[in-house]
């Protein structure tokens, strides 16, 4: 028997409905074959996400510790193995992907150090250079074939601008969509072909594990990846361990650490503001975040 965290079941609940409450119902089952097919045995207790159930694992052939990570496939997680074929082929930056089932969507990957996230490390400023020269490593490479693209992102988030930035009780909030919106038209026609984690936070960052060879590393995990320009990946490190007063210098050192033309890094970072502004007006919230209308207006030099 598996343990599956009720945490992971009210989120399956909220978000999926039906669908979410069949995949948690699934899970027992889909564990034991799973665990049969690439001959492992439970080494520990669960962890979960959103949308995933993490179980730590040991391969029986070999002793080697691993996690075996079970979602349901949709648009974003059908593209995760791709993402973490190509990192690893191009000599690493994410986790090693050992197996995958493509019926289920299930993951055999390496494990790393699941104590060491680099949220919890004390220097922020340290942290931010560590997930910038992560990140440089992951753009460098280019996205295959067949994953979903910025540009078709940015087509129905333009068209969606009209609908939407009524539903925005704030007349600053709807001004500053408008104003994302006008950033994102300028760089819309290009917008480019790099392999994209689209999530990285600090939370998505642990530490390599010295038995795997790792020991020293910081290493990327849970992409949910498209094609696109690196500067449209720079929004997560600065809303996650949110600072007013450290947005503009996190900024200066990610598009530094990735070479990116600071106006263009810019544009595509107000199109994440616009990207989740869009969602919250779509939900019913009636107002930006504003943890992200602060970092929209702090980028816009407001």
């Amino acid at each position: 028997m598996i343990d599956i965290p009720d945490e992971l079941i009210a989120t399956q609940s909220h978000y999926n409905g039906a669908a979410g409450r069949a995949f948690v119902a699934a899970l027992p089952g889909l564990a034991e074959r799973c665990l049969e097919r690439w001959g492992l045995r439970p080494d520990g207790p669960s962890m979960y996400g959103i949308c995933a159930l993490v179980l730590p694992v040991v391969r029986e052939a070999d002793g080697r510790p691993a996690a075996l990570k079970l979602q349901s496939v949709d648009e974003e997680t059908a593209g995760e193995p791709v993402a973490l074929r190509a990192w690893t082929d191009a000599g690493g930056g994410a986790v090693e992907l050992l197996g995958h089932d493509p019926e289920t969507g299930a993951m055999l990957l390496e494990r790393l150090d699941e104590r060491r996230p680099l949220s919890g490390e004390a220097d922020v400023r340290g942290a931010v250079t560590v997930l910038g020269a992560v990140l440089a490593r992951l753009v460098a490479v280019p996205a295959p074939e067949g994953l979903r693209t910025l540009g078709g992102a940015v087509e129905r988030m333009l068209a969606a601008v009209p609908e939407r930035v009524g539903l925005l009780a704030d007349a600053e909030d709807r001004r500053l969509i408008a104003d994302c919106a006008a950033a994102v038209r300028e760089v819309a026609g290009e917008p480019g072909d790099r392999l994209l984690h689209w999530d990285l936070h600090y939370d998505n960052i642990l530490a390599g594990r010295a038995d795997a060879g790792r020991a020293g590393e910081w290493v990327a995990l849970d992409p949910k990846p498209l094609a696109g320009d690196p500067g449209f990946e720079l929004f997560p490190a600065l809303d996650n361990l949110f600072d007013a007063d450290e947005v503009v210098w996190r900024f200066d050192a990610l598009t530094e650490a990735l070479g990116l033309d600071r106006d263009r890094a810019r544009a595509w970072t107000l199109g994440r503001v616009l990207q989740n502004g869009l969602w919250a007006a779509a939900d019913g919230e009636g107002r930006i975040s504003p943890a992200h209308a602060e970092i929209g207006r702090r980028l816009l030099g407001r």
